[in-house]
């Protein structure tokens, strides 16, 4: 990245998803791959099954709503202003149940990058497990 860029309410590269709305306020290909910012509007029964990472670490920071974060441990309800990272290889999961908002900061990850791949993906895509599973790793998102 060489020049200043601004991405202003509402904007970003966006991907709206049966449970989430995500816009991309910082793409990792800017960062060499070393960081990503995404803004999620939670849709109401949000839920993100229970994964980890091998390399990424994620920073949660709520804006609006609560948010569950369910760790093998313990559940941690989030609220507006609150802040939880997650290191690597920290096995979670999130639910909404009402609808809210949160930024995700991703270090070491290129989460914006399989949003995008998700978003070019058919129905038949998605139906592979295989081929989820794999392209899921190739972004360090492991479900088992």
């Amino acid at each position: 990245m060489k020049e200043k860029e601004i991405i202003r309410n509402g904007e970003g590269e966006n991907y709206n998803y049966s449970q989430d709305h995500c816009f991309v306020k910082l793409s990792s290909r800017n960062t060499n791959g070393e960081l990503s910012f995404v803004e999620d509007k939670l849709k109401p029964g949000f839920f993100l099954a229970r994964h980890h990472h091998k390399i990424m670490t994620e920073v949660f920071y709520i804006l609006e709503g609560e948010v569950e974060l369910i760790f093998d441990d313990e559940s941690i309800i989030c609220r507006p202003g609150d802040t939880i990272t997650v290191p690597p290889n920290v096995w979670h999961a999130a639910r909404c149940e009402k609808g809210g908002k949160m930024l995700t900061i991703f270090k070491n990850g290129q989460f914006d990058l399989y949003l995008e791949r998700l978003s070019k993906m058919s129905d038949s895509d998605f139906a592979n497990k295989d081929l989820m599973k794999s392209t899921s790793a190739e972004f360090d998102i492991y479900e088992e």
